[in-house]
């Protein structure tokens, strides 16, 4: 006789890997969240001020 397995408890853990595929896609498609796009876009901001704070003029 073959082992007795519990049809909700495959159905729900079907449904969490789906949503967790689902949400791995999201996060590739959508990107970063404002907060990190304005972190990327400061630090940027800042070194290109300190390449050109140590410029030299001619």
């Amino acid at each position: 006789m073959g082992d007795v397995v519990n049809l909700n408890r495959f159905r729900k853990e079907k449904e969490r890997r789906a949503a967790e595929r689902k949400a791995a896609e999201n996060r590739v498609r959508h990107g970063m969240s404002k907060a990190e796009r304005e972190k990327v876009r400061r630090e940027a901001e800042r070194a290109k001020q300190r390449l050109e704070d140590k410029r030299l003029d001619e």
